[in-house]
């Protein structure tokens, strides 16, 4: 199957991105990037709280509605 990325004026930007994530689960940011999940672009975000652990935030690209967060086990 052929996919075609939105182009950047049709997705948010990756600092709103985090701003949603980080709204959701507070913490600092250590990493962030863009990956493509059952045809849907997403921004993958990792967040290191305050009790030393991390999440991961998938942010849908184009909508800005948080798909999954989910606590790592092993950040990689």
């Amino acid at each position: 199957m052929y996919m075609v990325m939105p182009s950047p004026n049709q997705r948010i930007s990756p600092q709103h991105a985090m701003q949603i994530a980080v709204q959701r689960v507070p913490g600092q940011i250590i990493h962030y990037g863009m990956d493509m999940e059952n045809g849907t672009l997403i921004y993958e975000i990792f967040i290191l709280t305050a009790h030393n652990k991390i999440y991961e935030v998938e942010v849908n690209a184009k909508t800005g509605v948080i798909r999954k967060i989910e606590e790592e086990n092993d950040y990689d």
